[in-house]
């Protein structure tokens, strides 16, 4: 695509290669929020084709996220700092963030809605979640029973190479589809409801579905020594505070893509950015 000029907002080490690539492709690009020293502060923004928000995108309290930087930055500030018709682009965004960029007339597009950046992220998010549980299981994965919550992209993604390493997995999920296509590639499968009666067999649960599903119930019904790893992003599938209570150790692993293969997962955002400011006329 033609040469533009990119403003960077936020993020961790995925945004800072993304700045990056973007540069060694030509494009004149500022960024902000990422760690080191800033260079002013958003001066300059309302004159770019487009801002990239992280993945996720802000905090809770309507901060952009910024892990890499002690600083704090706003949705407000960032949206007051862009003028009418530019484009935002953003992984996750809430619908107030999305209201508050139409109310400016600010083109905000989510890009972690697009289907090729979710299918291509599943994958360092699922080599990431391996790399974890052969950190941590003090058995191999080989011969493992590992129940996977929820059968969307990451799920599917993982399950496979779980599949393939020679553990047993079994899905657990809501809709009937996903549990036949489970059944289809030769893994287990049972629905969500009343998954209490199956939660005695895995060493290992994997949630990956973004709503409260792992309460006391259903940790108490943990056999001893399972642990639970929780991929799904705010506000989580387990109950923390339950887990600590039952002792049931909880790893929440939030943003694997941009801590074990952040160029990767950079160069997918880069590339998913691109279509969408080709298809914009941006």
């Amino acid at each position: 695509m033609e040469r533009a000029h990119i403003w960077v907002v936020g993020g961790d080490l995925r945004q800072q290669m993304l700045a990056k690539l973007l540069r060694d492709d030509g494009h004149r690009v500022h960024t902000f929020g990422l760690g080191g020293e800033q260079q002013g502060g958003l001066e300059g923004l309302s004159q770019a084709h487009g801002v990239i928000l992280p993945l996720p995108a802000e905090k809770p309290v309507g901060e952009i996220y910024t892990p890499l930087w002690e600083g704090t930055v706003t949705v407000e500030q960032v949206l007051e700092a862009m003028a009418p018709g530019q484009l935002l682009c953003g992984g996750l965004m809430t619908a107030g963030l999305i209201q508050q960029a139409q109310r400016r007339n600010i083109r905000a597009i989510d890009y972690y809605a697009r289907e090729e950046l979710t299918l291509l992220n599943a994958i360092p998010t699922a080599e990431g979640a391996i790399q974890l549980a052969m950190e941590r299981m003090p058995t191999t994965i080989h011969n493992s029973r590992i129940w996977i919550l929820g059968f969307g992209r990451v799920g599917q993604a993982l399950a496979l190479r779980l599949q393939a390493l020679g553990a047993e997995v079994c899905i657990l999920a809501r809709n009937p589809a996903q549990r036949a296509l489970a059944e289809s590639l030769g893994l287990e499968a049972e629905p969500l409801r009343g998954m209490g009666e199956w939660l005695h067999c895995p060493h290992l649960v994997i949630n990956t579905v973004p709503a409260p599903l792992l309460g006391v119930e259903e940790l108490s019904a943990l056999r001893e020594g399972a642990w639970v790893m929780d991929l799904a992003s705010e506000p989580g599938g387990v109950d923390r505070s339950a887990a600590q209570t039952l002792g049931v150790p909880v790893v929440w692993a939030r943003g694997l893509p941009g801590k074990v293969a952040p160029h990767t997962a950079a160069a997918y955002l880069k590339d998913t950015v691109y279509h969408i400011m080709e298809e914009l006329g941006v």
